[in-house]
């Protein structure tokens, strides 16, 4: 499961991810992400990965679409998929 959140200010989109991005939840998040892409003037953005637990190939892509639309990824703490915090 994933869970996100997102909060905008004048200069700076941040989002908030915790769980695991993969499968349905990827392609559910890049769904969100583009609609709000669309619709909000471009700001410093920033991804909060620290509590992101695995990423799948999905899940990979997406964090590759992100930077290359400028996000900044804070990436601390992420293990493989099906991999375990050891």
């Amino acid at each position: 499961m994933l869970h996100f959140s997102y909060y905008r200010s004048d200069d700076l989109e941040e989002w908030s991810l915790v769980g695991r991005l993969a499968g349905p939840w990827a392609d559910e998040l890049r769904s969100v992400w583009r609609r709000i892409r669309r619709h909000v003037p471009r700001a410093h953005t920033v991804v909060d990965l620290k509590d992101v637990t695995s990423v799948d190939d999905a899940g990979a892509q997406l964090l590759a679409e992100m930077r290359a639309a400028g996000a900044h990824l804070v990436p601390q703490g992420i293990q493989p998929f099906g991999g375990g915090r050891r």
